[in-house]
């Protein structure tokens, strides 16, 4: 992906944080609940939990907001420069590395380090640390 850096404004990340920040907070406060993707997926696909409402419109939330967004603005310009097969690795690198950090990275990463929780801190580190080195050794030593 590439960021136009000549058009980026600060703004809209800023509100879309706040947003994020806000629903998260929202939640916890009024539910007692923490706004882990990985855990409102999970907890949709096992019927036997209780607050699968709310999980479902969180859910559709995420879902709904771009159509909602594309509404208003044009569609941004996305470029993936991997294939087919990297992309679906990834993606299972990703949730093997949610399922065994009992998180993911909103989970961890938001609600976590806004609660000062050391298992959220160490997690982040964790998958920021992966992250930077799985990026460095594809594009710099293997030249992906």
């Amino acid at each position: 992906m590439t960021i136009d850096w000549a058009s980026f404004t600060p703004w809209s990340a800023l509100i879309g944080g706040i947003m994020i920040g806000l629903s998260a907070a929202l939640l916890v406060v009024f539910n007692g609940r923490i706004a882990g993707i990985s855990g409102m997926l999970g907890g949709l696909l096992s019927p036997r939990q209780s607050g699968n409402g709310e999980r479902l419109l969180f859910v559709l939330g995420m879902l709904l907001a771009p159509l909602l967004y594309w509404l208003v603005h044009s569609r941004p310009t996305i470029v993936i420069e991997a294939g087919p097969v990297a992309l679906i690795l990834a993606g299972l690198l990703v949730g093997f590395g949610s399922r065994m950090g009992s998180g993911c990275t909103s989970g961890h990463g938001v609600c976590g380090l806004a609660r000062l929780s050391p298992r959220g801190l160490v997690a982040t580190l964790s998958f920021m640390g992966a992250g930077f080195v799985s990026v460095f050794l594809l594009r710099h030593l293997w030249g992906g």
